[in-house]
């Protein structure tokens, strides 16, 4: 076994194909071939499915490139720690973030670490829920920040902040002086939602179910920007967890009032990580900041 091999078979599986990995890391094709039929003469065991255009692993070839992983993961972690000895405040990390999260408020956070820690070279990707996970499984990114943990078992949630939904609306609008909205009252409003395979989406069709009320969104978007736009213009009403409007509820441009549900099921807001991945040096110390920018906002009274 060789770091090589396993690294051609990582980068394989990453990109999609041998030639995509070939031009990823400006290699031929031959050699990254090579040596994954190394790999598996090595192991006994077929690594990749054959006669498939996109590469598909077998269940070998995912344990092979865990481990691969996990070593690359250890490394960084043993160098950080390193580095700590040698009080050396460097390194880069790599945050996946959801794009309800973005706003000053969450920038000025980044601004202040940033101050704190100069020699930490930051790299924050704004991606759907489901390809930070997709990210922090593959180790691409340190450690995300979604909404919406999903269920997965090499999936770990190291602290999470639960938001009941709130209808997010300008201050202008007819409703924003309410103590609270009820669904039927949303029938009366154009509404701008997530799309029904959005856990958000899902979360508020139960809650219509259950009171027999069925709302018809004039407008459907993927992008909580959008939603948070829309809202701000006064024409429409967007229904969300606080924190993904955060900013705009501090600068008064936008007010959230509670939904009249006491069974309504709540948000979940969390920082993951994969399973077995230690965070060391400056990916810890970021996860610490935003670990705790997080908490503070949570701990505010809703809709403040």
């Amino acid at each position: 076994m060789t770091v090589t091999a396993l690294r051609y078979l990582n980068e394989a599986a990453s990109a999609g194909s041998m030639r995509a990995a070939g031009d990823r890391m400006g290699i031929a094709v031959s050699s990254i071939s090579r040596q994954i039929a190394q790999l598996e003469l090595e192991y006994g065991l077929p690594l990749i499915e054959r006669g498939r255009r996109v590469i598909q692993l077998t269940h070998a070839g995912t344990l092979v490139t865990e481990h691969y992983r996990s070593m690359l993961a250890d490394r960084e972690a043993l160098l950080a720690r390193l580095h700590d000895l040698r009080g050396v405040r460097s390194g880069h990390v790599i945050l996946g973030v959801g794009e309800g999260f973005l706003g000053n408020a969450f920038t000025r956070m980044l601004d202040i670490f940033r101050r704190a820690n100069p020699q930490i070279h930051l790299t924050v990707e704004v991606k759907s829920s489901a390809d930070i996970v997709q990210s922090v499984l593959a180790d691409e990114a340190h450690f995300g920040l979604v909404l919406q943990v999903p269920p997965d078992p090499k999936i770990r949630l190291r602290t999470s902040v639960a938001q009941p939904l709130m209808a997010i609306m300008a201050p202008t609008h007819p409703l924003a002086t309410a103590q609270q909205v009820m669904l039927s009252d949303l029938l009366e409003h154009d509404l701008c939602l997530a799309p029904k395979d959005f856990r958000i989406r899902q979360i508020l069709a139960a809650a219509e179910f259950r009171h027999h009320v069925f709302l018809e969104p004039a407008m459907t978007t993927n992008s909580i920007h959008i939603m948070r736009e829309v809202a701000r213009s006064g024409t429409a009403i967007s229904i969300l967890p606080a924190l993904s409007v955060r900013t705009d509820l501090e600068d008064g441009t936008l007010v959230a009032i509670p939904l009249a549900d006491a069974t309504i099921e709540e948000t979940t807001l969390g920082l993951i990580s994969r399973v077995g991945r230690q965070l060391e040096g400056a990916p810890l110390r970021l996860f610490t900041a935003v670990e705790a920018d997080l908490r503070n906002w949570a701990k505010r009274p809703s809709g403040s």
